[in-house]
Order: structure tokens, then sequence, then C-alpha cells
């Protein structure tokens, strides 16, 4: 943790002193304003330990900066020369138009939009990505990208560029009424989804997202299956909502293996659209979802199962692999966390965030995509031992659970943001963080995202 955090004002985003505060089990990032007066925000609650949850790094800075350092952070990204983390997966966003209106969206999508993204401009957008990070993952987004008519032919340019994991983040929809779509997508040369999916309860679809969902998300997840797609189910989780459904969220998931590849929580954020300045019983942390699988799985999954990150900021998310057995059950795969004291204070050098980010590139193309067609030996073969089983099983039958907390204005920490490795291509051509890209004051005034032509 940096001896002296900043962060910036909710008010008017100027970059201002923080300091983080413990009382209790709660951790506070406090700030101060001098325009705007005194901030506070829930940042961590329970166990694992804020201090405890850690993975040092050595910082991997950007090959080709694309944007000088003048103003200091968060003012200067594109990338800037002093961020700490190079692409893992870049982010572009092909339209502004959605099909739906949700109380919370990032992209504050579904209102007045500006043109679609041409085949030409995101052939640029690639193009840049390309020369400044590399092969990293693609992420086609939106607003609801399965909107735009030319979705498939940018696919395909991602695939033919050299890009060698390329998803789509989607609401579904359009997968779940249309024959046929997914298939496309997957011709395309698509490897996942990306899908938005909030709870087994279509009350919580009613709140988050205006109307019931739930047959349609399940119509899309056996679509995209069908096609060859690997899916990743993907909860906002809001209190209050659905945060008393993230263990029947992982039981479906184990149940739909191994088309579903990963569950992937992610706590609320408020920026974009959302209907309140958020108090903190309207946070939910890292911790407080780990905690939660592991009380309403009964203690099939463990907060000790997951572990930190290898590439961005340890406390932006956590991380655990399982098989699914042939029962349903749950076995961790991945080591046990042992409330990361073994990683912390174990002695190890840190890891270069470089080697992290190659490693998350390497893991998601492999977990994320449709599982390979691996059978057991034909009758009248030599029975498979128990670690022939195993392995076979392994190879189709893994899940990933993960989740990441994304910042906003109130509770933003720099140290992290320059660790970020999910950067969005900007419509200008300029790399930058996910959370500074969607970073909004109190009033909805945008830090990065151009709405100077909506």
């Amino acid at each position: 943790m940096a001896s002296e955090p900043r962060s910036v004002c909710p008010v008017c985003l100027r970059p201002v002193p923080a300091h983080y505060e413990q009382h209790g089990h709660e951790v506070f990032l406090v700030k101060e304003c001098p325009e705007h007066g005194h901030f506070s925000c829930v940042a961590w609650r329970g166990e694992p330990g804020f201090r405890q949850w850690s993975r040092p790094k050595t910082p991997s800075f950007p090959k080709s900066p694309g944007t000088p350092v003048e103003r200091g952070c968060p003012l200067d990204c594109g990338l800037c020369a002093a961020h700490g983390q190079h692409t893992c997966t870049a982010l572009i966003e092909i339209t502004w138009r959605c099909d739906l209106s949700c109380a919370f969206c990032f992209a504050s999508a579904g209102g007045p939009v500006r043109p679609d993204m041409d085949e030409p401009h995101v052939a640029r957008l690639l193009e840049g990505v390309m020369a400044v990070s590399g092969p990293c993952n693609i992420q086609f987004s939106g607003g609801e990208p399965g909107l735009h008519p030319e979705l498939p032919a940018f696919i395909s340019r991602a695939k033919a560029m050299g890009f060698p994991f390329v998803q789509l983040n989607t609401n579904g929809l359009r997968a779940a009424r249309e024959d046929g779509f997914a298939e496309s997508l997957a011709a395309a040369g698509l490897d996942s989804v990306f899908l938005q999916f909030d709870s087994t309860e279509d009350a919580a679809f009613q709140r988050l997202r205006g109307r019931p969902l739930l047959a349609e998300k399940l119509r899309a997840v056996r679509s995209f299956v069908r096609a060859g797609i690997g899916v990743v189910l993907v909860p906002t989780v809001v209190p209050g909502v659905n945060d008393h459904d993230l263990g029947g969220l992982l039981r479906l998931a184990a149940s739909l293996s191994p088309g579903v590849r990963g569950l992937h929580f992610q706590p609320v954020s408020y920026f974009g659209r959302f209907p309140a300045r958020p108090r903190d019983d309207q946070r939910i942390t890292l911790p407080e979802i780990m905690a939660g699988l592991e009380e309403q799985t009964r203690g099939e999954v463990r907060a000790s199962d997951f572990l930190p990150p290898g590439c961005e900021h340890s406390r932006c998310s956590f991380h655990a692999n399982y098989l699914v057995e042939e029962d349903g059950s749950l076995k961790r795969v991945s080591a046990r966390n042992a409330a990361c004291s073994c990683v912390s204070s174990s002695g190890q050098p840190p890891i270069v965030a470089s080697e992290g980010a190659n490693k998350a590139k390497a893991f998601v193309s492999r977990q994320w995509a449709a599982p390979p067609s691996i059978t057991l030996p034909m009758t009248g073969a030599a029975p498979a031992d128990d670690l022939d089983r195993f392995l076979a099983r392994a190879a189709t039958h893994m899940l990933a659970v993960s989740g990441m907390a994304f910042q906003d204005a109130w509770n933003l920490d720099l140290e992290r943001l320059r660790g970020c490795c999910i950067h969005v291509a900007a419509p200008d051509g300029r790399l930058i963080p996910f959370c500074a890209y969607n970073l909004t004051a109190m009033d909805g005034t945008p830090l990065y995202r151009d709405t100077s032509h909506v």
C-alpha cells in the first residue's frame, strides 16, 4: 500500500491527497478537497484483512507511452509513462445503442447516442492496440454490441490481425431471440461472451434491468453454448438486491458446466448511470462477496480458497478455480489462500507485472473459451484409471470463480488505477484504464468518456 494514497474529489474530479482509516472490521478511504470538503467511503469489510490481501509486483511500464506526464494521475491517461501495467484486455465500444435502460450502467447506454463505429474506425483502433500492446485479449462492448450489424466483421478482423482471444460483452438478448446469431459470431471467430447475468431470480432483473429476464438469459446461454462459444456469467452485485443469491448463481453456473466457463462477480460501482449518490450500506466489497459465497454454499466454497491477482492491483480482484464433479459438487484446484500471509510475507521477490499480465491473458484465453472435446477410452479399451478420468474431466469441467471491484469517484485509489490492465481503446486511439475512462463526477460529468457530440 502506498504511503501517501491519492484519489479525486467526487464533485470536481480534482486529484487530492487521501488516506485509509480502519474502524473495526471496516476500512475507509478518506479525502479532503480544498473546494468541496471532506469525503469518506468504505473500501473493505471483513476478512481477509485489507493489509493482508497483497501480492507485491514490480511495475511494467508502457513501451510506447501515448501521452506525456504533465498534470499527474489520472489526468494524463493515454497510457502515460507512469502507468505500471501494460494491456491485458483492450475494450472497444462499437456502439452506444442499447435495448435495455438499466438502473446501473457504466456507459450510460440507452439514451441519446453518437453514430456506431464503422469497420475502418474499428480497424484503426485494433491496429493501434496491436502496435502499443501486442496480441492482447480483445473485448467488444458498448452499449449493446450485439445490435451492431458489422459485429461479425469486427470479430473476423481482430482474429485476422493476430489477436488470439476475442470476447463479447453482452446482455445476450439478441442471441436469445434470433436463431443463427450466435452461430454467426462463432463462425467469425468469437471465443467467449461476458454475459450480463445478475441473478437466478426475476425480481433482481426487474430492479436492475427494468424487466424480468431470467428465461431469456438462459436461452442466451444455451444459444452461445450450442454455437461453441464459451460463456462467463457476470452479475453486478448490489446490496439488498441480489447479494443473497451469490450461492445460487454459483450453483447455476456449476449446473451449466462445461458450457459456462466462469462466474465473474462485479460489486456495484457508482459511475455512468446510477440511481443516487451512494451510501456506504449500498456498497459491497470483495471480502464480503468471498465470505458470502462461503456462507451461502455452507462451506463448499471457502473464502480462503481465493487468491489476489497476479496482473491488476491486489485489491482489484480475487479468483479461484474449481472442478465441477459428476454430481455437481465443486472441488478446489487452485492453491488455498491462507489469508494471503503466504503471499505477502513469504520472502519471495515481487512478481513482475508483465509476467502476471501474460499469465492472466493465457489463462483467460484457455479457460473462458469453449472447452475442448475430450472423450474417455472407448468400450473395449483398457479402463481409464482415476487420474485419466480426473484429467479428462479437468480439461472440460473447470469453473473459474472471480470478482473484480471497479472504482468510482468516491473510492478511487490512484495506486490501484496505475496497476490497471483493462484498457479502453478510446475513439481517438488512446488506451485509457477502464476506471479512468468511465469515471464520472457526482453530476455525471465524465473525465474521459467523450459525450461532446451526443
